[in-house]
């Protein structure tokens, strides 16, 4: 009999947790929670594109260091705020994901605040969301930035499954122009890659199509800007 009454408790119990395991479980897979292997470009015989251009001179290409600066920022794992900060740049331990992109594009040496800027200024005809001209802020939105590599980056595939078409320091917005992100080396088990991104989630380096949409897939290419709109980082934080 006490046998039964214990088998019977822990069939309810069971039957009221249950349901909340199930949930847990599928959040913690849907943030990623769950840790995966990763794998590379390697793994399934895609060559890494390596930019032609080392805009700071130090002897790694752009690409390398604009997934470098991506994934320092991940590491540090801002706490999300995008918050209006007079100056532009919010403090290392803050930021969204326009963040993540002008910090990855610092560690290659450029000014993307600057150089935003100044394209505002010059065609300002070409940033219709942009009512008053402002340099603390029009960088950190996606908007602009989709302004921006619009037309001074590459436009690649948005289909995520063309996986040798996705590299390293690629930079992606996704549906709705809201949000932003740094195309990572590392790859899930079907060679679809990880993405660096700033939404506020507890993974900032992770598989992330299957919760977002793509709208533009983009390679940067200094050599499509013009020569007044190229500014180098010079320490401006």
């Amino acid at each position: 009999m006490k046998k039964a009454l214990k088998i019977f408790t822990v069939a309810v119990i069971l039957s009221f947790c249950m349901p909340f395991l199930i949930t847990a479980w599928q959040l913690a897979s849907y943030y990623n929670l769950i840790p995966q292997k990763s794998y590379t470009a390697e793994n399934f015989g895609i060559e890494t594109v390596i930019a032609a251009t080392d805009f700071d001179a130090d002897g790694v290409d752009d690409y390398t260091e604009i997934l470098s600066g991506a994934r320092k920022d991940a590491k540090n794992h801002p706490r999300y705020d995008g918050s209006y900060v007079q100056g532009g740049y919010p403090d290392d331990d803050v930021g969204v994901c326009t963040d993540v992109v002008w910090r990855a594009f610092r560690e290659a040496g450029y000014s993307l605040k600057l150089m935003v800027d100044r394209d505002i200024m010059h065609s300002p005809q070409d940033y219709p969301r942009v009512t008053k001209r402002d340099s603390n802020i029009d960088f950190r939105r996606v908007v602009n930035l989709r302004v921006f590599f619009d037309k001074y980056a590459s436009e690649i595939t948005t289909d995520t499954t063309d996986i040798s078409r996705w590299q390293p320091g690629d930079i992606v917005i996704f549906k709705d122009n809201k949000h932003i992100g740094i195309v990572s080396d590392k790859r899930n088990k079907d060679g679809q890659c990880y993405i660096i991104h700033n939404g506020g989630q507890p993974v900032r380096e992770e598989y992330y199509f299957k919760r977002g949409e793509v709208l533009r897939h983009y390679r940067f290419d200094a050599t499509k800007i013009p020569r007044d709109i190229l500014i180098p980082w010079e320490g401006e934080q």
